[in-house]
């Protein structure tokens, strides 16, 4: 096996993922000792790998950890809060004891009865228009959880591609006019299927759709027509040679040829 044969076997992502034999390790680490080309290809891969993270990571919101800790410890006080049974309640008075005052003091009790009912009235409602803001909050959560949960879920099969012997991986940096926008293309060596990762891109116009080009013998070639639902998970065509990937933004359906004032990404291979 020569030098090329040794960098594109995916010895050096099973390595930088954990994923390769202590054998494997320890012979990939002998010849990167003595072979400059090898160390080469495994520093690339490795930033690489660090980019596709860095493209990837998606930060919790800010006042994630605070809400989870104060529902928490809501729980725990209404957990703990029990009735309390005063020991100085005094005897009941003998019957003979409790006189009548009279009709007179009939607006009295009604007055009382009357401010009690509209102190549990509020209380209830207090009661209602919190345990409703709970709700929502717990609905929140659940919801920012599941979508935290989808991104792990797209960042795991991207690392199974990555992982993929014969998957090659090929980043595509922004042009002059797109200097800020990246892409990465994985293309599979063994199938010639082609894979695009482009959530970073900024969102197609209404009526415009990015279009991925393969660059073969110095002509372009329709490699496929980009959407969401097929980011890394939807071969957009079959590509048995190519040098280098452009992306361009066309109008939705397509173009037979690349509007180059248009081009946002290009990547060697």
């Amino acid at each position: 096996m020569n030098t090329k044969e040794y960098i594109s076997s995916g010895i050096i992502e099973s390595y930088i993922l954990g994923l390769a034999s202590p054998e494997e390790a320890g012979i990939l680490e002998c010849v990167m000792k003595n072979n400059a080309e090898v160390k080469a290809a495994f520093e690339e891969a490795q930033k690489t790998l660090e980019d596709l993270a860095t493209i990837q990571a998606v930060a919790p919101p800010s006042d994630l950890k605070s809400k989870i800790w104060n529902k928490i410890q809501q729980e725990q006080t209404a957990e703990e809060i029990q009735p309390v049974v005063s020991a100085d309640i005094p005897a009941a008075k003998p019957q003979e004891e409790i006189k009548i005052q009279g009709n007179s003091n009939w607006k009295a009790f009604a007055m009382a009865a009357s401010v009690l009912f509209l102190i549990s009235v509020a209380g209830n409602l207090l009661w209602m228009n919190d345990q409703a803001k709970t709700k929502q909050e717990i609905a929140k959560l659940q919801t920012e959880k599941t979508s935290q949960d989808l991104a792990m879920q797209k960042m795991n099969q991207k690392m199974e591609m990555i992982s993929n012997p014969d998957m090659k991986m090929v980043k595509l940096k922004g042009v002059e006019k797109h200097t800020d926008s990246k892409a990465i293309v994985f293309w599979d060596t063994k199938t010639k299927e082609v894979y695009l990762n482009a959530e970073t891109l900024p969102k197609a116009p209404e009526g415009m759709q990015y279009q991925l080009w393969a660059i073969a013998d110095g002509k372009p070639v329709n490699a496929g027509m980009y959407t969401e639902d097929k980011d890394s998970k939807i071969a957009l065509a079959n590509i048995p040679n190519a040098q280098a990937f452009a992306i361009t933004l066309e109008k939705k359906g397509g173009s037979l040829v690349p509007t180059m004032e248009n081009m946002f990404v290009m990547g060697e291979i």
